[in-house]
């Protein structure tokens, strides 16, 4: 299995309804992913200074299956569309489970 994990930080500027666009954005992929094991995601709870502002993690049936994520049309769509204008930062890494 493996696992992908990535936080982003939002630019200063963002809005309310462009967090909540990344969420309602996240919620439609997983239908379209074949060897999707797990997908969630969420807002930091506020409960640490320094914190990124959201996460994502997403558990694959293998490496080709997270590929095929990472490529997957819809997925770079709502990258460009939705996170890229709002995003300040993003660190991610895949590791083996």
């Amino acid at each position: 299995m493996i696992r992908h994990v990535v936080v982003m930080t939002w630019k200063p500027e963002t809005t309310d309804e462009q967090k909540q666009e990344v969420s309602a954005a996240l919620a439609t992929l997983p239908p379209l992913l074949k060897g999707l094991l797990n997908y969630s995601f969420g807002h930091d709870a506020g409960m640490a200074d320094g914190n990124a502002s959201f996460a994502v993690v997403a558990d694959f049936e293998d490496a080709d299956s997270y590929l095929a994520y990472r490529t997957h049309p819809a997925h770079l769509d709502m990258i460009n569309r939705v996170i890229g204008p709002i995003s300040a930062q993003r660190r991610a890494v895949q590791y083996e489970c």
